[in-house]
């Protein structure tokens, strides 16, 4: 397990300040972990452009599949690289932009209650050993910190968003995670 610290910050994580966050209505009402997944170009692993986009500083001339994401706000808390780096973007205490519009056990808007958590990866390409590992272990230390996270409360962005997106995808093994956690 990991340390958080009272400001919301993993302490093993290497820090980027995003811009794209705000204040949660209420930060004792943390119970949601979302996992997601994305790569950017899609399919393509490594570099900084995951980083940029989190960050504002993508050059949406880079690649022309990055001219949807021109103008585009998006952030996560932390963001799971294929060697295991974990990048933290936003403090757990602040309400990060991963879900967009979505919905989970009747209640709408799921940044204000929830934690989010990018793997590099796409829907259809298995995730590595070090991810798993990495992602059990921060799993298991936002349990702790924040223990309205139950396994039941642990989802996809496809189960909060369903029809729209599909992360973390077919590729990504739910039983294998969830039996990790204990």
């Amino acid at each position: 397990m990991y340390l958080i610290e009272a400001s919301g910050w993993l302490a093993n994580a290497d820090k980027h300040p995003s811009p794209n966050y705000n204040q949660r209505p209420n930060s004792a009402d943390i119970s949601l972990l979302v996992i997601h997944n994305i790569s950017l170009p899609a399919g393509h692993f490594g570099g900084a452009h995951v980083h940029d986009l989190f960050t504002n500083c993508l050059d949406c001339s880079a690649h022309n599949s990055f001219a949807d994401l021109q103008g585009l706000t998006v952030s996560a808390h932390l963001f799971i690289e294929r060697d295991g780096k974990i990048n933290q973007f936003v403090s757990f205490n602040d309400r990060a932009w991963h879900a967009g519009v979505s919905r989970f056990e009747g209640r709408d808007n799921c940044n204000d209650f929830s934690i989010g958590i990018e793997l590099e990866g796409s829907d259809d390409i298995p995730y590595t050993d070090e991810q798993y590992r990495e992602l059990i272990a921060v799993t298991q230390s936002l349990q702790s910190y924040y223990p309205a996270i139950l396994a039941a409360r642990i989802v996809g962005h496809c189960d909060i968003a369903p029809g729209r997106k599909t992360d973390p995808g077919s590729a990504f093994d739910w039983t294998y995670y969830k039996n990790a956690l204990g």
